[in-house]
């Protein structure tokens, strides 16, 4: 294994496109790259009947998600089998299988044992707003920050293997910026979906907040060819599909990282790289 470590810790299938060009271009120098999914997207939109049903999408995002994490070059994936919450203010919320319905503890444990076992010196997940506000992003933002002290804790979690300190936390979300942007095209295009109600001034990261700005440009084609494997997921809408390249290029060719905890030094302005005074 080597001797550098990246995990991701997200929510749903398609959630690691935050951070999947920073896992090819981690990868090509030879570090070990991992990935946690806490579900299988279960009720997340099904773009084409042909390709799934509500019965087995969570299974169709399963392959999805290792077809995906093949062209990233991911060979650590993890899923830790909770179900689905769905979008915020839907019934799903209120399932006793959905995953923010799950005690904290029974969840953080599970991820101390994945890093424990791992042993990566970077640890990312989303940031506090979740990207958008999900349920489950901002659920596994919360779960991971705790599991990222705990897991250097000897004391918590004993039965689970020896303590380890990961390095870094980073979050990773979209730039207040980007979302600015994308908001006002939206509404240029009259977009009345579920994306147009949402406020950019409280999700994602305010530029000024972002530690690491990675160029994902030179991996754009590798990047989209592993998310063109969530094809449950493919947004089939007019609006997106339209979108011109320059806003395009704001999403899909930069990824962003606030760093959130540090053993190991605070990151230095302009230095953009992960694994900054990391051994």
């Amino acid at each position: 294994m080597s001797t550098k470590r990246l995990l991701g810790v997200f929510a749903h299938p398609d959630d690691e496109g935050t951070m999947s060009g920073a896992m090819l271009m981690y990868g090509s120098q030879g570090v070990e790259t991992g990935l946690i999914c806490a579900t299988r997207g279960e009720v997340g939109e099904i773009a084409d009947p042909e390709l799934a049903t509500p019965e087995n999408l969570g299974q169709v995002r399963e392959g999805e998600m290792r077809a995906a994490a093949e062209v990233l070059g991911v060979r650590n994936l993890w899923f830790l089998d909770y179900r689905d919450s769905g979008m915020a203010g839907t019934s799903e919320n209120s399932d006793q299988r959905a995953f923010v319905q799950v005690g904290a503890a029974e969840v953080v444990g599970k991820l101390v044992a994945i890093i424990r076992q791992f042993r990566p010196q970077v640890l990312v997940t989303f940031d506090e707003s979740g990207g958008y506000g999900h349920p489950d992003h901002i659920a596994i933002y919360r779960h991971t920050t705790s599991a990222f002290y705990a897991a250097a804790d000897a004391v918590q979690y004993p039965e689970l293997g020896p303590a380890h300190a990961v390095s870094k936390l980073y979050y990773s979300s979209f730039p207040r910026s980007a979302l600015r942007a994308m908001g006002e095209w939206l509404k240029s295009q009259n977009y009345d979906g579920s994306f147009g109600n949402l406020d950019p001034e409280q999700l994602g990261i305010e530029d000024a907040e972002i530690n690491v700005w990675f160029n994902a440009s030179p991996w754009r084609e590798t990047k989209d060819r592993s998310w063109a494997m969530h094809r449950t997921q493919a947004n089939s809408g007019a609006a997106f599909s339209q979108m011109p390249e320059e806003l395009v290029e704001k999403w899909r060719g930069y990824e962003c990282y606030q760093l959130a905890a540090t053993r190991v030094g605070l990151d230095v302005e302009g230095e953009n790289d992960l694994f900054a005074r990391v051994q």
